[in-house]
């Protein structure tokens, strides 16, 4: 009999600025350890990912979004967790706040970066977010 472990839900929002530049965070746990990515994080039962982007968001950055469309179903097949993440990947942008980092623990920094400039380590969200903009 073949083991299965369940495939789990997260969700990111990919937030960009009037000049364009998209906010990354560095991650400091797996899954994707060290890597830049998209904020956002795991929908908890009986969530709707969309109120889950908005409120991780919220708790990780400080800023309140507006999602403005589905960009991309995002997957994370064991980056460094022995995990199957899948996630939607959300279009958005800050109503107000400025991005802060909330949780050291979790995050080691944030930034905005222009998309021919991103930083070399992406996760994999960041990845499929690139590519259906090319297919777009």
């Amino acid at each position: 009999m073949k083991m299965t472990k369940p495939v789990e839900a997260g969700c990111g929002a990919a937030i960009l600025d009037a000049q364009g530049r998209i906010l990354l965070i560095q991650r400091l746990k797996e899954p994707e350890a060290g890597a830049w990515g998209l904020p956002g994080g795991k929908v908890d039962f009986g969530e709707r990912a969309q109120d889950t982007a908005r409120r991780e968001i919220r708790e990780e950055l400080g800023i309140e979004i507006e999602l403005t469309g589905l960009a991309c179903i995002a997957q994370t097949i064991d980056a460094g967790d022995g995990r199957h993440w899948v996630a939607p990947v959300y279009s958005a942008q800050i109503l107000s706040g400025e991005p802060q980092i909330l949780e050291p623990d979790k995050h080691g920094g944030w930034g905005w970066f222009a998309l021919d400039a991103l930083p070399g380590h992406l996760t994999s969200p960041v990845r499929d977010w690139l590519a259906s903009r090319r297919r777009a």
